[in-house]
This record gives C-alpha cells, structure tokens and sequence, in this order.
C-alpha cells in the first residue's frame, strides 16, 4: 500500500476539525481572530535572549491584553470560568503555532487567574481579576518544589496563622513568571493534617515583604521561571484563597482544568514542525528528485498525519466534557494531555529527522520546537503521573461485580 500526504498545508488550527458537532459558530470566529491576531504579530522573530525573556514575556502578555484575549478572566458576576474550554484549547493552539512565549504568556495568566475566579470572595475578585483582564497585573501559579511536583500532596511551604494574618516560610520551584509576576497564588501547608489535608491556598503580591525571586532558572526553552524565597512573609487574614485546607483541591480542581490545554499547546508546536518539514521535504533535491518523493519520508507524513489527527480529537473530546459539565472530566483531560504531548515529541523529531543536519542548527525552527516540545510532557503532570491517573480510572469504571452497588452510587454522584 503507498502511503500519502495531504496536500495541503495545516496552518496552526485543522479547519475541517472546526466543523464538527463539537464545535459551534462561536469557536469558527475565535479561532478566526486569533489567527488573524497572531498573523498581524509576525514574525516572531526567533527566541529572546537570557537577558530579554522577561521583558519579551511582559510586551507579548500585553499585547494579547490589549487585544482583549484575557477580557473572559473578569467575567460577569456569577460566571466562573476563565472562558469555554474548546476556545481556551483553539487559542493555545495557534499561540504555540506561532510562538512559545505567547502560549506560555497567555496559558500562565489564565492559569493563575482560575483560582481567582472559581474559590475567590467577591471583594478579592474585584480587586484582582480586572487587573489580569487588562495586563497591568503578571500573574503565577505557585504550587511546585523541589520535592513536590507532580505530587502536590507534598507541599512543604508553612503558613502559619498570626494575630493578623498568615506568616509563610520555605520554597517554591520551578514557577513559570517567577521572575516577572505581581501576583502570586501560592499553596502551603497550614494544618498538621497529612499530605493533602493540611494545604490552603494564598494571594502573595510579590511585593510582599518576606518574598523573593532565588534562582533564576534558564531551562532549554527561554522562560521567565525562578524558584521562589519565603522568609518570614507575612499576608493579612483575607489572602487565603478559599477555605482553610481547601488548598489540594483548589489545585487539583485547576490543574484538572488546564492539562487537556497543554495537549491543545502540543497540537500547535507538532503542526508548526509538520508544516516546517513539508516545505523542507518540497524543496529538498535529493537522488534527481525531491526528498518528499521518497517512499520512507511520504510513510513518515502519513504517520504524522494519523497521530494528529487521533490527538486533536482527544485534545476536543475533553474539552467538550468540561463545558458540556461532566464531573468526571479530568480523566479525559489525563488522556488528552498524555496522547498529544507523547505525540508531538514524536512528530517534532520526526521533522528535524527530515530536515537532516540543517533541523540541528541553533535558531533553526526544528531545533527550537525540539527544546520547546519537551517541557509539555513534565509539566502539570508528567506522562508516567497521567499514565497512573488513567490505569486507576479504569479500575473505577470497571469494578468487579462485588464492587457494582458503589459504581452505582458513585454514578449517582
């Protein structure tokens, strides 16, 4: 059997996707605009330099302000979510498409800005979220250390109460817009309960005393990243983000929510490689042809080809769960996120396969999605933890018969 190729080139979002039943006009317009949006700003030209990456973070953050892209983070009274899911999913896409750090821009302020949203009191709303719509605040999400990642039932961070308020002592690791945020929410440890029942959540403006930038971090991918100091960093009572000990779930809850939007990114960084070996494999003469007239190269688009497609149903099918209101959404976002990210490592090595030497030069676009691709598959839960997550479903959805009368009850649920 040959093997073939489409024919044509993607572009960041599959259009034939968009028309779908998942989807509806609204999502046809955003995806629209933000191709439009992202069309205007190019190029990108190339990454930031170690000295720049904060000051490139701020102006791309912005400028997506600007253009209204985070106005879905200061919603109406009663609405608590940062946008639908499949909008969050078509925007993340073609951001990555077109450049890293205005996914990673836009992905980090609508992250740190869903705690807000959904656990906020109404005054903390009013006082953060326009901010966040409109740029003037740099928001993290600081749940992350040097021994608790994936497992955030080990958060070491202490918070303990005062006469006034709250005083927090350790670290955080690894925080994406560590070093450029105002505003941080941080979960620590505030009760003797163990693991995940003594964590609450917190609103530190980084202009806290007691908090500071440590190590700046300079991954493969230039990010505005730090480790973050607590010493003796004191917050007023109402900094508590939700209730006390509610800090696990608060995080759970939105990085549930944001996995399957990290497969969304995946998608964006394996079409921008397709699209880059296409053209390369096009223009490449080779044996008194062109390099896409080999069997082998035509057989690797093919698989490309497949593996995209089965990722970017996954990446809509759990988005369509979340807004559609199934509580049990988080284990489709597990799929999502696993299956798109494993994927898109493959596809971007398969392109700079394709491109040859030329896909191993510093700056060239397969070399920089080759570093960018690989913090997808660590971060928000790294593959083996979505894995474990995935295998302990199955063991719900498919309990013994002896086990079938708590199905029921947890289907009632």
């Amino acid at each position: 059997m040959t093997a073939t190729i489409p024919t044509r080139l993607r572009g960041s979002l599959d259009r034939a996707l968009l028309n779908l039943p998942f989807y509806e006009p609204a999502h046809r317009t955003v995806a629209d605009s933000i191709e439009g949006w992202c069309s205007r700003h190019q190029p990108f030209d190339g990454e930031p330099g170690p000295d720049d990456v904060d000051s490139e973070g701020r102006r791309i953050l912005r400028s997506l302000a600007a253009d209204g892209w985070f106005a879905p983070l200061n919603p109406p009274a009663g609405h608590r979510e940062p946008g639908d899911y499949r909008t969050i999913c078509l925007i993340r896409e073609a951001l990555a498409y077109a450049d890293d750090l205005a996914d990673l821009a836009y992905s980090i302020q609508a992250l740190a800005a869903t705690p807000i949203l959904r656990h906020g009191t109404d005054e903390q709303r009013r006082r953060h979220l326009p901010a966040f719509a409109d740029g003037t605040v740099v928001g993290s999400f600081a749940v992350s250390e040097e021994h608790a990642g994936s497992d955030v039932a080990a958060v070491a961070l202490r918070a303990d109460q005062t006469a006034t308020g709250w005083l927090l002592n350790g670290h955080k690791a690894w925080i994406a817009h560590g070093t450029i945020a105002d505003l941080h929410c941080v979960i620590a440890r505030t009760g003797p309960g163990p693991g995940a029942l003594g964590l609450s959540a917190f609103l530190v403006p980084a202009t806290a005393p007691g908090i500071r930038v440590g190590e700046r971090i300079r991954p493969i991918a230039p990010r505005a990243m730090a480790h973050l100091h607590f010493e003796d960093c004191h917050l007023p009572a109402d900094a508590l983000l939700g209730r006390q000990g509610a800090g696990f779930v608060i995080a759970m809850e939105v990085l549930d929510r944001f996995r399957l939007t990290v497969g969304a990114a995946a998608l964006g960084f394996a079409r921008r490689a397709v699209d880059a070996a296409l053209g390369r494999a096009r223009d490449r003469a080779i044996y008194g042809s062109r390099l896409l007239d080999l069997a082998t190269v035509k057989a690797s688009f093919a698989d490309m080809e497949v593996q995209l497609n089965a990722a970017a149903l996954l990446v809509t099918r759990a988005a369509w769960e979340i807004d559609r209101g199934n509580r049990r959404f988080a284990r489709h976002s597990s799929i999502a996120k696993l299956h798109a990210t494993e994927t898109a490592q493959r596809v971007v090595d398969a392109c700079v396969q394709i491109f040859g030497a030329a896909g191993l030069v510093q700056g060239s676009v397969p070399e920089r999605l080759y570093r960018q691709i690989r913090s997808l598959r660590v971060y928000e839960g790294t593959s083996e933890v979505q894995r474990a997550t995935i295998a302990e479903s199955l063991n719900l959805d498919r309990a013994t018969p002896a086990s079938g009368e708590s199905r029921r009850k947890d289907q009632r649920a």
